[in-house]
């Protein structure tokens, strides 16, 4: 049987069309749309392209946090429990090792001042240390926990985020001088800084993106950031002003306007997120978790993003940096523990996140 549809145009003449008419001209226009919208976006393929094994770091213990590359020296460093791990990018060859440290977190590079920053999580303190020797050279004290660290340009300041001391820590790089202590008013983790004077920082006891002023150290506003919770990880377009965002509880990827506070679009993701990388060459965003698979989305506009793919690693594999001159993409994991018995509720049981294997560190290179 035909369905007649009756269509009246404003202020046009009225007229009547098949139904399966209208329908297949709908169908005709999504396909059309749908098939240039896949052959704008790019289709990122990733596989291993390099296995680096390390030894066990002084003290036994394996731990292993932030990633951090440096284009201009093409060097990566992991942070590696009482240890940061110094390669050469491009042949994987060990550089250096910057030892006698506690409990290793995130690493900044300031070239400009030839000095790096180690956030010491067992000292409560930042660590400095020379980049051309990579010799320790001074320690600054913190509250509870150092962990994220980044660098603001608008005020030539070093900001240092406290997980257990629910405090951001002020340093001058210059002098290596704290110049006090923002609280939180949570546990804060991963921030960025916009280079016109504002960092924003996951707050994940509140589940909130907490935005501070650089020059004053006033908070100016918190923004929630459902359907997402206790965000781990940030990133930023900062020509677009859009900020990337991903949660442990509930597990998803939010898009966020830096200006407003916004969620622009929301994604879920799996279990254990600790990181996040926007490729601005690409408008790719990489989001990496425990589970050993790293989410990738594309920024098809300021105000829409798709799924891209998904690379595969291994479990663990949580923390990521990224080389925007080869597009690789560098990870660290270990070997773990046995998984606890299946039961019907977990089917399949994932090793305890904690009980790492000493001696079993490495480096996972992932590239197109």
């Amino acid at each position: 049987m035909t369905v007649f549809v009756t269509i009246q145009p404003h202020g046009g003449e009225t007229f009547v069309k098949p139904l399966s008419l209208i329908r297949s001209g709908i169908c005709l226009v999504l396909l059309t749309l749908g098939t240039v919208g896949a052959a704008d976006l790019p289709k990122p393929e990733y596989h291993l392209l390099k296995k680096i094994s390390f030894s066990a770091a002084p003290g036994g213990r394996e731990y292993y946090d932030y990633l951090t590359f440096e284009s201009s020296t093409r060097r990566l460093y992991l942070s590696h429990g009482t240890e940061v791990k110094v390669v050469n990018a491009d042949t994987g060859e060990t550089v250096g090792t910057i030892s006698n440290l506690n409990q290793t977190h995130g690493i900044l590079i300031l070239n400009e001042l030839g000095k790096g920053f180690i956030t010491d999580g067992g000292d409560d303190s930042v660590v400095l240390f020379d980049l051309a020797t990579l010799k320790i050279t001074g320690r600054v004290k913190t509250v509870a926990e150092p962990d994220c660290i980044t660098y603001d340009s608008a005020s030539n300041h070093v900001f240092v985020f406290n997980g257990h001391g629910h405090g951001m820590t002020v340093i001058d790089p210059q002098n290596g001088a704290a110049l006090g202590i923002v609280p939180m008013g949570g546990t804060p983790e991963s921030a960025v800084a916009d280079g016109k004077g504002l960092i924003f920082d996951n707050n994940q006891d509140t589940s909130e993106v907490v935005v501070i002023d650089s020059r004053s150290l006033t908070i100016k506003v918190r923004w929630p950031i459902a359907p997402a919770g206790s965000p781990t990880a940030m990133a930023m377009d900062r020509e677009h002003r859009r900020l990337f965002i991903s949660g442990r509880d509930p597990q998803f990827f939010v898009v966020m306007s830096a200006d407003t506070g916004k969620i622009i679009q929301s994604f879920p993701i799996s279990a254990g997120v600790d990181a996040n990388v926007f490729e601005p060459d690409t408008g790719l965003i990489f989001t990496s978790t425990r589970d050993g698979l790293i989410h990738i989305f594309h920024e098809d506009s300021p105000d829409m993003f798709s799924v891209a793919g998904t690379i595969k690693t291994e479990y663990g594999a949580k923390t990521m940096a990224l080389d925007p001159k080869t597009h690789n993409i560098f990870v660290t994991t270990s070997d773990f523990g046995p998984p606890p018995p299946a039961t019907p509720l977990k089917p399949n049981p994932q090793p305890d996140p904690m009980d790492r294997v000493p001696g079993t560190f490495r480096l996972l290179i992932y590239g197109r």
